[in-house]
């Protein structure tokens, strides 16, 4: 197999076409996270961006996207904020992940996200623990969705979207608005309420933000970002900015207007996307790894998603394992005093921002 690394945006027109196609051949590839769009977008803002292309006889089997640091630690690319990592492949590729990480002059590669179907990477490598990531079916149409759900659930949301209806205005759905100033309110939303919660918030980073922007209204099949607003009359109550492909919509960030939350808008938010996705062709609305009681609600299956690493028999492999030990037990310290929590995660907001 030959192994040759990019930077992103030295890709081709048709290494763009070959990876399209690769991921329209399996649904297990079809995130728009693992798509093309989305590892170029990233590379414009991350010098740090590679991409593998790997051959065989003179055919283009397979995309690798990851960044390169220091001693040769590898991250996927979107390293904190790509939901969906691992190699793009050909069906029933054999690869090798000591012989990939060594023709991209990696060390150890890291991954938090990895999808289902890279059973090389977990085979060879030390995975530490596995997630859910719950999914929207919609493969059998919103009818059949909306039969999964509890009757129960279902009831008290209707029940919620007639109250609003009647002391606000009727409910409707814009599966997508391409208007910028609306962007700008799902930002301002969604950072009020990270900082709230206490979490890192990545909205309040310009080179972020620049990253939303170049996805946004992406004229691609394979990742365009996608901003739905729901709206209480004339009132946008709730908006969610996702990556939408042919076949998935990844939820990443959702946010309602908080003087409405009592009536529990970003659940019937949802509710609509999965009539209005299903309508266009999307087979799955994935919200994304972790627990929450929305996503508990909503769902009718979990994706199985692995975190771990891949790497080789070297020093520098060792000594980017010893490094990657020393962080995860001082974030594991920091997690467990929520003052000192508090006070690290303004820090990191605080560096944010100056940058």
């Amino acid at each position: 197999m030959q192994v040759t690394v990019l930077r992103p945006d030295e890709l081709t027109a048709s290494d763009i076409a070959a990876w399209e196609a690769m991921q329209s051949a399996d649904p297990e590839l079809a995130n728009p996270f693992l798509s093309p769009e989305f590892t170029r977008a990233v590379g414009r803002r991350r010098p740090t961006a590679r991409v593998a292309r790997l051959a065989e006889d003179s055919r283009t089997v397979g995309f690798f996207p990851f960044e390169r640091h220091a001693l040769g630690s590898g991250k996927p690319i979107g390293s904190g904020f790509c939901d969906c990592q691992g190699l793009i492949h050909l069906p029933d590729l054999d690869w090798r992940p000591a012989e990939l990480l060594r023709a991209c002059d990696l060390a150890i590669w890291e991954y938090d996200h990895l999808a289902a179907g890279q059973t090389p990477f977990e085979t060879a490598g030390t995975p530490r623990a596995r997630a859910a990531s719950p999914v929207m079916e919609l493969d059998g149409g919103h009818h059949t969705y909306l039969e999964r759900l509890g009757h129960k659930f279902l009831r008290a949301a209707r029940g919620q979207e007639r109250r609003l209806t009647r002391e606000v205005g009727p409910l409707r759905l814009d599966f997508h608005r391409s208007e910028p100033a609306l962007l700008d309110t799902l930002i301002r939303w969604k950072s009020a309420q990270q900082r709230e919660k206490g979490r890192r918030d990545l909205l309040s980073q310009e080179w972020f933000r620049t990253i939303l922007w170049e996805l946004f209204d992406l004229p691609s099949e394979s990742c365009s970002g996608t901003l739905s607003v729901l709206y209480a009359g004339e009132e946008p109550v709730a908006m969610l900015y996702g990556l939408r492909s042919r076949q998935v919509l990844a939820t990443w960030f959702p946010t309602y207007d908080t003087r409405f939350a009592r009536y529990s808008p970003g659940i019937l938010l949802h509710l609509e996307l999965a009539e209005a996705a299903a309508e266009r062709g999307i087979a799955r609305v994935d919200m994304g790894k972790g627990t929450a009681r929305y996503k508990d609600a909503l769902k009718t299956a979990d994706l199985s998603v692995s975190e771990g690493y891949v790497d080789r028999h070297t020093p520098k492999a060792a000594l980017c394992r010893l490094r990657m030990t020393s962080g995860r037990t001082a974030r594991a310290a920091v997690r467990a005093n929520p003052a000192v929590y508090r006070a690290a995660v303004r820090a990191v907001g605080a560096v944010d921002r100056l940058r």
